[in-house]
């Protein structure tokens, strides 16, 4: 695969795939601690309403995605926090509304034929230089926003409770987690597909949440293994000429078997490294 970076569709692609991984890693981590992964897939499915009004109104993807998704991301936010034991039916309800809004709206669109699968999957082989530096502001936004706020984070994240006695504005911070996320969707949505960002936002947390010690440890080992998903996932397209979104979902879906394995199989003790819990999140805050 090497001989293939001497192409510079390649290299974006690889340096597109690694800059998703990080941003999905850190947010990702978030949206698994804070059981909030669902809320995550409603985001990504609900931002087609958006995809949709951009197309139909004429106006930047940004400006039609990025408002509809926020919109739908803090009624979501709002929903889960008044009224938890139907947030679940609710949030689905604004996934299907805002997916069949965006499909409507696009059919409706004169003179203009919108290729759906793009987004489903992503087009990460044609990503421009410019989305690549849009999104490395993203990323480098996202990280100091998460730095700022990391103990707040973390006291949010593992004892809800422990957060208001600390002062922490925990409605703001919640609300404004809910829009971080929403802004890493769309922004990575566009260049590796809606599938691709719930594959990078949960399998990675997901596997790296049974040995990381702290919060900050499983952002960081979240990312590297995204990235090595996303590597190994576009050596793979390139081996075989496969679709390079459904072959770095593929290999990170063989890394969530493996890890579910391993747990079966018993080679975790006891005495390994588990996860951050309330009393080492409020240790940490103090």
């Amino acid at each position: 695969m090497i001989e293939t970076l001497q192409f510079d569709f390649m290299r974006h692609a690889l340096a597109a795939g690694l800059l998703a991984s990080i941003i999905c890693g850190i947010m990702g981590t978030l949206a698994v601690v804070n059981r909030i992964v669902f809320l995550s897939g409603g985001i990504a499915h609900a931002a087609y309403g958006g995809i949709g009004l951009a197309f139909f109104f004429g106006w930047p993807y940004l400006a039609g995605t990025l408002g509809f998704a926020l919109a739908a991301a803090f009624l979501m936010a709002a929903v889960s926090l008044k009224s938890k034991h139907r947030a679940d039916t609710i949030i689905g309800v604004i996934w299907a509304v805002g997916m069949a809004i965006g499909i409507i709206l696009i059919d409706l669109t004169p003179g203009y034929n919108v290729d759906l699968m793009s987004y489903l999957f992503g087009s990460i082989l044609t990503v421009p230089a410019s989305d690549l530096y849009i999104m490395l502001a993203m990323g480098v936004a996202i990280a100091l926003l998460v730095a700022f706020y990391y103990k707040d984070l973390l006291a949010l994240s593992y004892d809800e409770e422990f957060a208001r006695i600390r002062g922490v504005p925990v409605k703001a911070l919640y609300f404004a987690m809910i829009g971080m996320l929403a802004v890493t969707i769309v922004l990575v949505i566009r260049v590796v597909g809606l599938i691709l960002v719930i594959a990078l936002l949960t399998i990675p947390p997901f596997i790296v949440e049974k040995y990381a010690r702290s919060l900050i440890q499983m952002m960081v080992g979240s990312s590297l293994l995204g990235a090595v998903f996303t590597i190994a996932g576009l050596w793979l397209a390139y081996a075989y000429d496969l679709t390079s979104g459904a072959a770095i979902i593929l290999v990170a879906g063989l890394g969530f078997l493996i890890s579910l394995l391993i747990d079966k199989l018993g080679f975790l003790t006891s005495s390994g490294p588990q996860p951050v819990d309330g009393g080492t999140a409020a240790s940490a805050a103090d």
